[in-house]
């Protein structure tokens, strides 16, 4: 007995399928991570209790103190929010903070504190 032969059927070109695919290529490519690769080098100026800024994420724009630095494949340390949470953060995402709005000195505040009271003239 002859073997029957396979004749597959021709595929079906659907209208419009090569458009939707390119639309979809084009939404997952706008969805794919960038890596930061200067992260891996750290940003130099912090130090342990030195005063700084959050540059991104949940603290964004949020001033710190750097409890502690650790050292790695990318740098980070762990800072302290004025609003007293913890958190580690890459290093590169830390920025100093301005000398202006550092906080005064304990000294200065409570000076300033205490009102000032004028002598009678005598």
């Amino acid at each position: 007995m002859a073997r029957k032969r396979f004749n597959p059927k021709p595929a079906k070109v659907i209208p419009g399928a090569a458009e939707a695919a390119a639309a979809r290529a084009a939404a997952a490519a706008s969805r794919v991570a960038t890596i930061n690769l200067g992260a891996m080098t750290g940003r130099a100026g912090v130090a342990q209790g030195s005063r700084v800024r959050i540059e991104s994420g949940l603290y964004a724009g949020e001033f710190a103190i750097v409890e502690s630095v650790v050292g790695g494949v990318i740098p980070a340390a762990v800072v302290r929010t004025e609003s007293g949470a913890s958190r580690r953060v890459r290093t590169i995402d830390l920025s100093p903070a301005p000398k202006e709005a550092a906080a005064p000195p304990k000294e200065a505040a409570a000076a300033s504190a205490e009102p000032e009271t004028e002598s009678p003239p005598s």
